[in-house]
This record gives C-alpha cells, structure tokens and sequence, in this order.
C-alpha cells in the first residue's frame, strides 16, 4: 500500500478477474464473442485510471487455464483479441506502461507467442506501472512451475532443501519483484478467486462487484479502492 499525491492510501498492487463478457452479451441477445469485444474495450480506461492513482502494479486475468475448455469458436476470438491489444501495447509508452505476460505459454500459437514477446521487448526499459496480462494463467500451475525452477536450483547446488522459505518461493513466482497483492476486484457478482494468483492472494483484501466486466468503468474501480480504505489490514495482528 502507498500514498497518492493527495495523502490518500491507494493499493500498491490491484488484481482483476475479467468476468461476465458472455452474460453481458447474452442479456442483449448478442454472440458471447461480442461480450469480449467489449470487455476488451473497458481495459485502456481502467488502466488510465490506475496509472492517474499511482498505482505500481496492475494484473488483469485475460485467459485461465481452464478456459480452452469452451467452444473453439469462442477461444479463438478471444486469442484474436489479445493479439489485437497486444499489437496496440505501445500506445502506452507514453504513460511509462511495462506489459508482462504471465502465465504457461507452451500451448499459445506461434503469432500470439510473437505478439507477446515483442510488447514485453518494447516496454521492458519502462519503469512507471507494470501491467500483468495473465494468458493461459492458472495459480496453481505458478506455484507447480515454481517448485520445479527451486528443484533445479537444488539438483544444480545452487541452492540447499533447507534455505526455501517463502522469499525463495515468491522470487519464483511470475510476479517476481514486484509489490505484494493488496487489492482483488471481481466483478460479475461471482465471489471465488478462480485459481488467480493464490499464492500472491495470502493477504488481499477481496471486493466482489454485481457490475459485468464490460461494464466496469474508472468509477466502480475508485468505487472498489474506497472500500479496500475503509477495511482495517492486521496481517494477523489485533
């Protein structure tokens, strides 16, 4: 947690799980795959927004793991619709935007793996808020990959069974180095975390929203934030 310029306490790190692009289309009678254009659409501003507080770290959960599991059709557009905001990442280069992509990226198409690769390149020196994509994201999946990578630092001698403890497993995950979790958005109405950042999530505070994602503006954002600053934080403490 950090201080805006006008005194008030503002999250170092928010998350939000993107959800209710399909509801929202259906409640107009409209294909689910216009509900992610849509929703696609109402990312720029919340950015803007998280950018104008001074918030250090931003992760939006795009794709789950669990996602490949809808109809093709629909996967696909929504692969098409990252590569489109991928392609138009540096846009933000003015703001000082670093675009990560976290999550498994084995099972991404060649292009997409193309498109990810030169946005993370072309920001990389930026050193104003990090954006977090997650693409083919799954918590459990971060904390599988980490165990391995600290394995391989035991099999190699780099690091002994003993010296693990939850700085070696943090600098393992893929939000390395950047500031603890505070805040966690969902709207759409769903309270559960879905498999998004379960490590990282140890002590954020949770705000679930009715609003559908597409729907979502810059207001419910600061609307979210206000609450977070009515909560009382103790991290086991009284």
């Amino acid at each position: 947690m950090q201080q805006s310029n006008d005194g008030e306490q503002i999250p170092s790190h928010i998350a939000i799980i993107m959800d209710g692009n399909g509801r929202w289309a259906k409640r107009r009678g409209l294909p689910r795959t216009m509900g992610h254009r849509q929703g696609a659409k109402a990312v720029e501003p919340i950015i803007r927004r998280c950018l104008e507080l001074g918030v250090s770290s931003l992760s939006l959960y795009a794709f789950s793991t669990e996602n490949w599991s809808r109809p093709a059709s629909e996967v696909d557009a929504i692969m098409s619709l990252l590569r489109e905001m991928l392609h138009s990442a540096d846009q933000y280069r003015r703001e000082n935007v670093r675009l990560r992509v976290i999550g498994d990226r084995s099972a991404l198409a060649p292009d997409l793996l193309r498109e990810i690769e030169s946005a993370e390149r072309e920001s990389a020196g930026r050193t104003g808020m990090t954006v977090n994509m997650a693409i083919n994201y799954g918590g459990r999946e971060e904390l599988a990959r980490a165990a391995r990578l600290l394995a391989e630092q035991v099999k190699d001698g780099t690091l002994f069974p003993e010296e693990i403890g939850e700085k070696q497993v943090a600098a393992a995950l893929y939000t390395a180095g950047q500031p603890e979790l505070d805040l966690l958005i969902r709207p759409s109405g769903e309270k559960r975390i879905s498999n998004f950042l379960l490590w990282q999530c140890a002590y954020a505070e949770f705000v679930f929203m009715d609003i559908l994602w597409p729907d979502f503006t810059p207001a419910d954002l600061d609307a979210a934030i206000e609450e977070y600053r009515r909560r009382h934080r103790r991290f086991g403490g009284i």
